[in-house]
Parts: structure tokens; C-alpha cells; sequence
């Protein structure tokens, strides 16, 4: 038996061995982007709480999915501390096709999703080193 299939097995002898209570479910990939991915949040929720990783995703899927729903039909969503995704109408308008500037094309009504950041968010905003991003 190798040393991780006794280690998970709990049968090992030395105490210098360190566990990780909770393996890293995903191979870890190089970070390609200042991107947060949904994987990256349940990642980080399941290393840092007391569920399994299959339940933190069902979790973050569900509260996407619940936020998703209330923007479709048409609700803001206010996420105290965090901010609000507010269902804003764009009004109907003229556009240049830049290929052919002489047609008008006519850009219809449409729903758009604004975000307005809340108070703490702001705050740290405020505290970010432009520079770095």
C-alpha cells in the first residue's frame, strides 16, 4: 500500500505527515486571467467550510440560478453589502454599421442588467493599487 493510500486510511506512523482534511478536488491550473471563475468560488468555499464539494456546488448553482431567475422576470436583486444588480430598459436607437456607413440600422428596446456596487465594496475599491490590475 502506498504512503497517500495509508495516509487515507488513516494507518501511518510518523508524525511529521500532514494532512489536508479536505484534498483539492480539481487539478490546480495555472492562473491565466484576473478572472473569478464559479470553480474558483466553490473551491474556495468547500477549503474553507465544513461541506462537501459536491453540496457547495449545488449551493453556488442554485443561488446563480435563484438571481438569474429574479433578473429574467424583470426583479432587482439586492445583495446587502455587496450591491445590486438592478433591470434597466435601453431605449430603441439608431446605429452605423461601420462597414457600410451609409445604412442606418435601428437597435431595438432591450433589457440590460447594471450593477451598482454597495458600501463596502466601494471602500475597498478605493484601496486598490490601480497599477497592479
Amino acid at each position: 500500500m502506498s504512503l497517500t493510500g495509508c495516509c487515507l486510511l488513516g494507518i501511518y506512523e510518523s508524525s511529521q505527515i500532514t494532512l489536508n482534511p479536505k484534498p483539492s478536488a480539481f487539478k490546480q491550473f495555472p492562473i491565466m486571467s484576473n478572472n473569478l471563475t464559479k470553480r474558483e468560488i466553490v473551491q474556495n468555499i468547500y477549503e474553507s467550510a465544513d461541506y462537501n464539494h459536491k453540496d457547495v456546488t449545488e449551493i453556488v448553482q442554485k443561488t446563480l440560478d435563484n438571481i438569474n431567475k429574479a433578473l429574467t422576470s424583470g426583479m432587482n436583486v439586492e445583495l446587502r453589502n455587496f450591491g445590486v444588480f438592478e433591470v434597466q430598459v435601453r431605449k430603441s436607437r439608431v446605429g452605423r454599421n461601420p462597414n457600410k456607413p451609409e445604412t442606418d440600422v435601428v437597435i431595438p428596446r432591450r433589457a440590460v442588467v447594471k450593477f451598482k456596487a454597495g458600501k463596502e465594496m466601494k471602500t475597498g475599491l478605493t484601496k486598490l493599487d490601480l497599477d497592479n490590475i
